[in-house]
């Protein structure tokens, strides 16, 4: 199954356990004007839709869009990944003017490597998850597919857990990024028991790289991860928070986890991800 089919499959199961079986449209009240900050969704693709579609929605439901595209090497399949800085920047372009945040989600370690600093640096932000890792050969795995046991090693589940932990910190602290999101996502053979394999010390590593690299950290609410838990302690440590749908067309916008988690950790505007100026961006920050 493509990652983008899986989470929409995750994204309507459990939009609608919190909506009682609807996808609202928009609500009376913004909620941003509840939180005290604006809405914005940082993790919007556009795989099956035009930005002439969904900029409607961001309107009606009172929410900026985050617009990011796949970028790294072609030996990522996805309908669009950039590979070139004439790539990347001609959906700059594409972007400008149109009032939204301009990002990419970058692909396995190599990404930075097929761009300039420059390129990138036109960029407003730039995510990435975990979801792809070394399979028992070395080359990357898509944990979200079938069969994943066959090629990475999970036999001990607890070995794996700390092999993937190690993997997040190694993403954290070596990719030049602003954002990460599916943040303590796990494969299938694990996820039924997150509060076992997400212990407090493993979410503390997470979280100090998070901190010392200032990498954010997305409360997603296509997974509704992470879980709350994780979340106080990532609140404590001063973390910045952005919220993210990863949604495809219709579904971009709908934060209602996001929402949720802010209430419950009281955030406000200044723990919240705001893109940086120029001087301050990973990429300019960071050596990849």
């Amino acid at each position: 199954m493509p990652r983008r089919a899986l989470l929409g499959r995750v994204l309507g199961a459990g939009l609608a356990s919190l909506t009682g079986g609807t996808l609202p449209a928009a609500t009376s009240r913004p909620a941003g004007e509840e939180l005290g900050f604006p809405l914005v969704d940082f993790h919007v693709h556009l795989d099956n839709s035009t930005l002439e579609q969904v900029l409607p929605l961001s309107r009606q439901r009172g929410v900026k869009f985050g617009i990011v595209e796949h970028a790294g090497t072609k030996e990522n399949k996805y309908p669009v990944v950039l590979s070139n800085d004439d790539e990347l920047l001609a959906y700059i372009r594409k972007l400008e003017g149109k009032g939204v945040y301009k990002g990419v989600q970058a692909e396995w370690t190599d990404w930075a490597k097929c761009f300039s600093p420059e390129a990138l640096a036109k960029l407003d932000y730039t995510i990435t998850d975990t979801m792809t890792f070394p399979g028992k050969d070395g080359r990357r795995v898509k944990l979200w597919e079938p069969g994943v046991e066959q090629r990475v090693e999970m036999s001990d589940r607890q070995a794996f857990m700390d092999r993937f932990v190690d993997w997040h910190v190694r993403i954290i602290t070596t990719q030049p990024i602003d954002m990460l999101v599916n943040v303590s996502w796990l494969p299938a053979p694990l996820a039924d028991e997150y509060d076992r394999f997400w212990t407090e010390s493993r979410i503390r590593r997470v979280v100090d790289a998070a901190v010392k690299y200032r990498v954010a950290l997305e409360i997603s609410s296509s997974f509704k991860l992470p879980k709350l838990r994780f979340l106080k302690i990532a609140k404590e440590a001063g973390i910045k928070f952005a919220f993210g749908s990863n949604g495809r067309y219709p579904d971009m916008g709908l934060l209602e986890y996001s929402i949720a988690m802010a209430k419950e950790l009281g955030l406000k505007r200044s723990d919240m991800f705001t893109p940086a100026p120029d001087s301050q961006k990973a990429v300019r920050r960071r050596k990849s």
